[in-house]
């Protein structure tokens, strides 16, 4: 599985060493040159740019029309189309819309990833048949609210780790996953989740990203080796783009880095 971790702007560069591709955050583009600047540089570089529509951060997806504009800007390897939270026929809706007016004229070697919004089981699998149908690539979040009534754990982040992986083992389970589409995994709560993945087999998913070991090493925690963490550290990497870090947490984070990997891809 290809990872990447967002980073702050002062780890950029080094990021190119510990990350398999570079993800961007659309919003962060308006904030920092210095910042769109390094990811374009990786376009030219050959290195794979997964750009995300920052829904996660702004609670609703950027701006359409100036994401497009960012889009044949940066020209990344994939993109995320604008979808809404856990909503099925506005995420289908936002998707239909942005591929007749924008994605239409975009270069057709830039692929586009479909996001599985939902509430319910039901209208989860509908969401993902439709993009198992119309986009490139399946990403699928890490926090629907779907997991916590429908998984088990003794708070929110363990619901989330097991309520992602029976949601897919049930999508497999129902011959509804599509083995024939990459899928891209949004986000994380405990990292220890990877570990399914891997011990079954999912080789279709191809790739993920996630801040957690960098803002474990912001909030001075260490991962327990490849059993990473217990709790999902404080904090967004959009809210500390510029933070100054001292060695001893570039250190700190390297090694939560390192012990990630080992849980993703043994």
């Amino acid at each position: 599985m290809y990872i990447s971790h967002e980073s702050p702007i002062s780890l950029l560069n080094r990021s190119r060493i510990y990350n398999d591709y570079d993800y961007a955050l659309v919003h962060l583009f308006e904030q920092s040159e210095e910042y769109y600047s390094f990811f374009r540089s990786s376009v030219l570089q050959l290195r794979e740019v997964l750009l995300d529509n920052s829904i996660f951060e702004l609670k609703k997806a950027f701006d359409s029309a100036k994401y497009a504009g960012w889009i044949e800007k940066l020209q990344p390897t994939f993109y995320i189309v604008p979808d809404a939270l856990e909503d099925v026929d506005t995420t289908m809706h936002k998707y239909e819309s942005f591929n007749n007016n924008y994605a239409r004229y975009l270069p057709k070697n830039i692929l586009r990833i479909g996001v599985v919004q939902g509430k319910y089981y039901n209208e989860l699998v509908d969401c993902y048949k439709f993009m198992s149908k119309n986009a490139d690539y399946i990403a699928i979040t890490f926090d629907l609210s779907f997991y916590e009534t429908s998984s088990y754990g003794s708070n929110k982040y363990e619901l989330f780790k097991n309520g992602r992986i029976n949601f897919i083992r049930n999508l497999i389970a129902d011959n509804i996953w599509d083995w024939n589409k990459p899928h891209h995994l949004l986000g994380c709560s405990l990292p220890i989740e990877f570990k399914w993945y891997r011990e079954n087999k999912i080789t279709n998913i191809r790739s993920c990203d996630t801040s957690n070991p960098v803002m474990a090493g912001l909030n001075k925690i260490k991962y327990s080796g490849n059993l990473g963490i217990s709790d999902k550290p404080k904090g967004l990497l959009a809210d500390n783009l510029h933070i100054h870090l001292e060695s001893e947490e570039i250190d700190l984070i390297e090694y939560n880095i390192k012990s990630f990997r080992q849980i993703v891809n043994g």
